[in-house]
């Protein structure tokens, strides 16, 4: 099965609803905008139920198929932009200055929506589809947000599906693997406390520039000699403070940044070492190390039957070879890996051809890909739920 005609179709319209979204971005929970705009349209098609305040700004929509019972799926968009001052020039750049939808959550919403009126138009399914709209994808935890309101089983989810555009590979083509596809993304803040003096005098000092510099090379040990090298870790001190003069060594140094990893030993492992070589680190220099170690999202994990499943729908859609079912993992992180912990399921890559990559200032969603987004919706919920 092609790309739909009705789909094709409806690229106009629902690139309008997108292009609406994209000028009026949202940040984290606070889409409340979003959400009426989504929850208005869903109400609009016919959805049987459409609940509001999930996960607090997040909707969920329920269209019953009029082919008998059945189980119901669940298939996910989100909803937030980015806190990015938008350089893309389009018509429809973002009328806020400082968020933009760099990352495409625009489409994805647009999307999701075009396949939840095609289905509630047709209804060629046995059971129940619930299309969810996420808030705080961007750092903010809405999908754990989402499954702790129970709203897997409020609406009875037995399998949960995702979707993400990827610029840079080809228009309509799929991707996507079993196992770990997305990182876990932990951060931390390490506070290097020393002694400050004179930098005409260091020898009175115990100097926390000179110990954070170590501290920041000595870290780069826990990839390049401390996990198996075919197992993936990265550790990125990404930000310094210390000091606001030229002649005087400070009294401390703050450094933060963020580790990434795909096993759950290597994660474990990687968070102990940090600790303990930020603190001997420190405690060879004379000072002291003070680490706050912060975990975020975990690995975002396909399930085998279910990864399957959507790798057969994607290549129902643009064909077989353009479907790599094997994609390298990605060490960016998503929360729709917590809806994957509560239920099995699969996440998938859209691509939407050459382009800005994601939270870049000139990105933009490219609405050619709409139709092979309403495709894949539309096609993994006809044959996931055939009577």
């Amino acid at each position: 099965m092609p790309v739909l005609n009705r789909a094709a179709e409806m690229q106009e319209e629902v690139a309008a609803w997108r292009r609406h979204l994209h000028e009026n971005p949202e940040l984290l929970y606070d889409v409340h905008e979003t959400s009426a705009f989504v929850a208005e349209k869903l109400k609009s098609f016919g959805c049987d139920v459409v609940e509001t305040g999930i996960g607090k700004t997040g909707v969920v929509g329920i269209i019953k198929g009029n082919l008998g019972d059945g189980s119901t799926i669940g298939m996910r968009a989100d909803m937030d932009a980015l806190p990015i001052l938008e350089d893309s020039g389009k018509p429809w750049s973002s009328k806020k200055p400082g968020k933009a939808h760099s990352c495409g959550h625009d489409g994805h919403t647009a999307m999701l929506l075009g396949a939840a009126k095609y289905l509630c138009e047709t209804r060629r399914f046995a059971g129940s589809v619930a299309v969810i709209f996420q808030p705080a994808e961007e750092g903010g935890g809405g999908g754990l947000a989402m499954v702790q309101d129970g709203m897997m089983e409020k609406f009875g989810i037995k399998e949960v599906y995702g979707l993400h555009n990827s610029p840079g590979v080809p228009l309509g083509d799929f991707a996507l693997r079993k196992g770990g596809l997305m990182a876990a993304a932990d951060s931390f803040d390490i506070i290097i406390k020393g002694k400050g003096s004179h930098a005409a005098q260091p020898n009175v000092s115990i100097d926390p520039v000179l110990t954070s510099a170590h501290v920041i090379i000595a870290l780069q040990s826990i990839a390049s000699r401390g996990v198996d090298p075919l197992k993936s870790v990265v550790v990125s001190v990404t930000t310094t403070h210390g000091g606001d003069a030229y002649n005087v060594i400070p009294m401390e140094v703050k450094l933060t940044g963020t580790v990434r990893t795909l096993d759950p030993e290597v994660r474990e492992f990687a968070a102990k070492r940090l600790v303990e070589i930020a603190q001997g680190t420190a405690m060879a220099h004379g000072a002291v190390a003070e680490v706050h170690y912060h975990r975020g999202y975990p690995v975002t994990v396909n399930h085998p039957a279910q990864t399957d499943f959507a790798a057969s729908v994607a290549a129902n859609v643009s064909g077989g070879n353009r479907v790599d079912a094997d994609v390298a993992p990605k060490m960016g992180a998503e929360d729709f890996s917590y809806m994957l912990e509560a239920r099995p399921g699969a996440f998938i890559f859209l691509g939407i051809g050459e382009g800005a990559n994601l939270h870049h200032p000139a990105y933009d969603f490219n609405d050619e890909a709409i139709p092979y987004g309403i495709s894949y919706w539309v096609t993994l919920a006809e044959t996931a739920l055939a009577a």
